[in-house]
């Protein structure tokens, strides 16, 4: 896990290679939603890319894990199926809907069900490379994702710029995410982590809460500022030592919600005596997200090694699609 781990700035630097080389055609109609389907390690790039775009891109984006589609899905709207191994269930239900529906698609995998899907009905699919766990491939559903929304006109090419910036950071940040990681796995070790960041980065603290998940075996949640204050503060009136806090301070909260922040870290510290805050270093939401990705997923494992921990091992999820393919 540690070599897939340290892949991540290399595997930025291939996806943006084809992303550069992929062929998106432009739709024959008007699109006035896009709906992005994954699952876990695939789902996720949904999530934070829909966050990294909500406030440019002028149509809704919906990220989208389950069976089935909105209601709303019709041809004009775009529909993302992203499925690394191309065979997520979940993905490929929802795929099929949406072309019953006559809605637009574009696939993202590295081959599999969807890939074979796409060519028949001349859908336009990105192929990435396979073969590793999906939640090591984030970089590649990230930016071809953002490459989706830059070729069709959705966004500004600069963001493609700003992900190969964040590529840069982490070469120029690497001892020093190491060090931050092994402090982070240090407070939350033997406790429950609770992750805390602004609301525009709600998709990474679930991106932190699925790697402690997976990578480190622990249960845990996570929740966002300001919405947080207005019912989760109140549950730390029964905290205690068993939790251990981590707040993503990312430095480009409005003045409101710094306050908030601050405030919010002041509370838990009453109730646990494991808080750590953690400065996070960029200059745009996508560079630090891209920071805090390689963070997270360091700390994770980092926790899992000081448990003695493999973090490649998914027996539940094996044994779960194990008794789901008992039913016919």
């Amino acid at each position: 896990m540690d070599k897939l781990i340290a892949a991540f700035p290399s595997n930025i630097q291939q996806a943006l290679e084809i992303a550069d080389k992929a062929t998106i055609r432009m739709t024959n109609g008007t699109i006035n939603n896009i709906v992005i389907c994954g699952m876990g390690g695939s789902g996720i790039g949904g999530k934070i890319v829909a966050q990294w775009l909500q406030n440019e891109c002028k149509v809704p984006i919906l990220s989208c894990q389950d069976y089935t589609l909105p209601a709303f899905v019709n041809e004009q709207t775009l529909v993302i199926g992203s499925s690394y191994s191309g065979e997520t269930e979940e993905t490929l239900f929802a795929i099929r809907e949406a072309h019953a529906k006559g809605a637009q698609i574009i696939g993202i995998c590295s081959g599999g069900t969807l890939k074979s899907f796409c060519l028949e009905n001349d859908y336009d699919v990105i192929i990435v490379p396979g073969g590793n766990p999906p939640r090591t491939a984030l970089a590649f559903s990230l930016v071809q994702l953002v490459a989706i929304f830059t070729k069709l006109n959705f966004v500004a090419s600069q963001r493609l710029v700003e992900i190969e910036r964040g590529r840069q950071l982490l070469e120029q940040e690497l001892d020093h995410i190491h060090t931050e990681a092994k402090k982070v796995a240090a407070v939350l070790q033997e406790k429950v982590p609770v992750v805390y960041a602004g609301a525009n980065y709600e998709a990474i603290t679930v991106r932190a809460k699925q790697q402690f998940n997976e990578n480190s075996k622990e249960l845990g949640w996570q929740h966002v500022i300001p919405e947080m204050n207005h019912n989760e503060l109140v549950g730390w009136g029964g905290g205690d030592n068993r939790y251990a806090v981590w707040f993503l301070q990312t430095g480009d909260l409005s003045e409101r919600n710094q306050k908030r922040f601050e405030i919010s870290v002041d509370i838990t510290k009453k109730y646990s005596q494991s808080v750590h805050v953690s400065e996070v270093v960029g200059s745009s939401i996508i560079e630090k997200s891209i920071y805090l990705i390689h963070l997270i997923d360091w700390a994770s494992l980092y926790l899992s090694n000081l448990k003695n921990g493999d973090p490649i091992e998914i027996k539940t999820i094996d044994f779960l699609k194990g008794e789901l393919a008992k039913i016919k």
